[in-house]
């Protein structure tokens, strides 16, 4: 029991302490909160913060996040209590099939860790870019054309190939922590709309914590910042009905396809399906043409001076 001397009664989903004519004007079946002495309630994140301020591993801050989650009082409260409760059934540590298999139903059995079926979901990504290389090149009309541009095609290819689909982005055991977009934990940060330098909402997060963030995960994108279809294949057609295949920059056009270079890793809120506007860089396009130096006419070099 409180003690009734100063005590004090306020609404629970925001702390908002009652007078008695905000009392008459409050809607039925309200939630309140008698407080007394110095007890003090800043609605409902009171709550969720004293979950957090439990040991992550505790199991009974697991618990006590799904029976507030079970309680259907407050829709807000339960989408923060779900998005936290993801956070915290955090089994990152665990890597292999043996040790996590929750986080592998659903997936081949021919995956055996977590790196291995995230650096497959990596690649099988950016495989899927090379289909606007075939339906240019089948589109493409004049037979030279063609021709030039399945050779440009196979080069791109090629490189993309010597660089096994550059799968190690999403791979947390790639040693080079350039070569990834994530920390050696997993950890996942969206990098922006395509116009912007960072994301404004701090979007994270950890595929492989548990399978539902790793589902959650294929909601991310890697957008193109010059945009694939509007704008670089586009370019390249254009680039070989002009020259040939072995005048164009294949490097420059493999990184605007298929690297960091012009990807980005962003939520799917951050993913603005818009026109971005940007253009190929004309000067990359091409190979630099070397000069090669001109042979020396016989008889016409300078004639020895005749003292």
């Amino acid at each position: 029991m409180k003690p009734m001397n100063c005590a004090r009664v306020c609404t629970y989903d925001d702390g908002t302490e009652l007078t008695e004519e905000y009392f008459k004007t409050l809607p039925r079946n309200v939630e309140l909160v008698l407080l007394s002495g110095d007890e003090a309630w800043n609605g409902f994140m009171d709550e969720i913060a004293g979950l957090l301020s439990k040991d992550r591993t505790s199991s009974q801050l697991l618990e006590a996040a799904r029976y507030f989650r079970s309680d259907d009082r407050s829709a807000k409260r339960r989408k923060l209590l779900a998005d936290s409760l993801v956070g915290l059934e955090d089994h990152s540590e665990m890597e292999s099939r043996e040790d996590d298999q929750e986080w592998f139903e659903g997936l081949l059995p021919r995956f055996k860790t977590k790196s291995a079926y995230m650096k497959s979901n990596c690649e099988r990504r950016i495989r899927g870019y090379m289909t606007e290389l075939e339906v240019a090149k089948i589109s493409s009309q004049s037979p030279r054309v063609k021709e030039e541009f399945a050779k440009t095609a196979r080069g791109i290819t090629d490189l993309l190939k010597a660089d096994r689909y550059n799968g190690r982005y999403f791979d947390r055991s790639e040693v080079e922590e350039k070569n990834r977009l994530c920390t050696a934990q997993g950890w996942f940060t969206c990098q922006g709309a395509f116009d912007q330098d960072l994301c404004k909402s701090l979007h994270s997060i950890n595929p492989y914590g548990n399978k539902e963030s790793r589902i959650n995960f294929g909601t991310w994108n890697l957008d193109h910042r010059i945009e694939k279809k509007r704008t670089v294949i586009p370019a390249l057609v254009d680039a070989v009905q002009n020259h040939k295949s072995s005048a164009i920059n294949l490097t420059y056009f493999y990184r605007l396809l298929f690297t960091t270079d012009n990807l980005r890793l962003v939520h799917f809120v951050c993913h603005k399906k818009v026109p971005h506007l940007l253009q190929c860089d004309s000067k990359k396009m091409y190979k630099r043409a070397t000069k090669t130096p001109k042979p020396k006419t016989p008889g016409k070099g300078k004639r020895p001076r005749i003292k």
